[in-house]
């Protein structure tokens, strides 16, 4: 129990920077939408250049963040020595790559269809190498323990890009109406969609200064047969990585290519990323588990075997993901203000995109398996068959269904994935998951969303109550069953003195 209680502060630090920073973001999306109508299409490129940048940020980082974690508690290594190892192959990796895109930026942006924007490239490149580089940094952050300051530092990026992301898209335009002498020496009114790529580089760059002590009294000295077992460990994940991304992007970064109109596709690909930004609670309760997760698994194997507490965080994850889940859906009605009314007609995919969440968080927890039993080639395959599953099904469908079919593609890719790593894991390494109280919980949720969505309630702060009361059912079933009130540190202390 100790040990989930450590498991379950991380999760608490790393989500409060996940949650607080992605609800921060949230502001954003009002905002594009709202300066980027969606007839534009403007925030459909926003979405697919990050598209393909998300992707070539796995390919820099080559897996080493988990091969990090790996070899820093192995036996016989030295931390130190590997940290040392991963910044100086990262570091490399990500500046060749610099070089590269730089030598051959017009091409680049023409094979992307952006010819007239290579400006939009050039600054995401620079962006994502940094981010690869510093994702060594934000490991090293994790495997000493220090949530604190990794939060600190995610959220200054997130609270400064905000920051900008105003000044550029409202300040800027406002002076430049009302005092354009003041911003007409940098500020140009059409290129708002620049705007959002010069933040982020701005931040990206800014935020490497708080990592500047973490970089001194290091031995940079490159350990050739360490650097050969790290990159072996690596690579698998490097693909499964690369194939894993292309589940969550390929979407995105195909679906301009799926319509004899390409502003149409761009259109309706904005409408998509905008309304599924409304899902992102899932995304960053998956997100703060793996923060804290992934070294928590490496930690307890080096101490010895523990599969019941990996059972055990199997079911709590599950539990609280349809909690969020439900707690989404049930408050639709003033979560779809998150973006603007041209961009309602998407908001039916929330719930789909919301259990391709769930899918992918529980393919995460069963993961551990093959990391732990160094058989990390069982990733790429299983990455492998999502990423075709996911492909194939948004070329075939989504010409005919839109973005719809994305996000049942997503969910059909995850899904599958999932299920069969189970079953193969449970031939190389068992776990007795509690799969009768997993079902239940998903039975009791699946009733409740029903019965909120089926009993027509007019009137909105009724149907609010309503729904208010449905997740209550759910919440006290959890403290009756799996957490109850005891167990609670603060509210045991209150119970004792009573």
């Amino acid at each position: 129990m100790a040990e989930l209680k450590s498991l379950a502060k991380d999760t608490a630090i790393y989500g409060a920077s996940s949650i607080v920073g992605r609800f921060l973001n949230y502001l954003l999306v009002p905002l594009y939408t709202a300066v980027l109508p969606a007839a534009s299409g403007g925030y459909g490129v926003v979405s697919n250049v990050y598209a393909y940048t998300a992707l070539i940020l796995v390919l820099l980082t080559f897996g080493m963040e988990t091969g990090f974690f790996r070899f820093a508690n192995k036996e016989g290594e030295s931390p130190e020595k590997v940290f040392a190892n991963s910044l100086l192959f990262v570091g490399g990796l990500s500046l060749a790559f610099v070089v590269l895109c730089m030598t051959f930026l017009r091409p680049i942006a023409t094979l992307l269809e952006y010819p007239d924007h290579p400006d939009y490239v050039a600054m995401m490149v620079l962006v994502v190498a940094l981010d690869s580089f510093q994702g060594i940094l934000f490991a090293h952050l994790r495997y000493r323990k220090q949530a604190l300051k990794f939060a600190s530092i995610k959220l200054f990026n997130i609270i400064g890009n905000i920051g900008l992301n105003l000044f550029f898209l409202l300040a800027c335009p406002w002076l430049h109406v009302h005092a354009p002498g003041t911003v007409n020496w940098f500020y140009r009114p059409d290129y708002l969609v620049g705007y959002i790529f010069v933040s982020n580089l701005i931040l990206s760059a800014a935020q490497l200064g708080f990592f500047l002590p973490d970089l001194r009294g290091i031995s940079y000295r490159m350990d050739r047969p360490l650097l050969r077992r790290m990159t072996a460990y690596s690579f698998p994940i490097l693909i499964f990585g690369l194939v894993g991304i292309l589940n969550q992007t390929v979407d995105k970064m195909i679906y301009p290519f799926l319509f004899e109109d390409r502003q149409e596709g761009l259109v309706q690909l904005g409408i998509y990323s905008a309304t599924s930004k409304v899902a992102l609670v899932m995304a960053m309760f998956t997100q703060a588990f793996r923060y804290a997760y992934e070294p928590f698994v490496f930690g307890k194997n080096k101490e010895g075997d523990d599969r019941r507490t990996y059972s055990a965080a199997m079911k709590y994850f599950f539990i609280f993901s349809l909690l969020a889940f439900l707690a989404v859906m049930f408050y639709m009605d003033l979560l779809r203000y998150m973006v603007a009314r041209d961009y309602w007609e998407g908001l039916g995919v929330v719930a789909i995109v919301m259990g391709a969440e769930i899918c992918k968080g529980l393919y995460f927890n069963l993961s551990f398996w093959y990391k732990l039993t160094d058989e990390t080639r069982w990733g790429a395959y299983f990455s492998l068959i999502g990423c075709a599953i996911i492909l194939m099904l948004n070329i075939w469908l989504v010409p005919h269904y839109g973005y719809v079919a994305s996000a049942w593609a997503s969910v059909a890719g995850y899904g599958t994935i999932t299920l069969v790593s189970y079953l193969i894991g449970q031939k190389k390494y068992p776990v007795d998951y509690p799969l009768k109280d997993m079902a239940v919980y998903l039975g009791l949720a699946t009733v409740l969303f029903i019965i909120a969505y089926e009993v027509p309630i007019g009137h909105l702060a009724l149907r609010l109550a309503f729904r208010t009361l449905l997740l209550g059912v759910f919440l006290a079933y959890i403290l009756h069953k799996d957490l109850p009130l005891r167990t609670i540190p603060i509210i045991n202390r209150l119970i004792r003195q009573s």
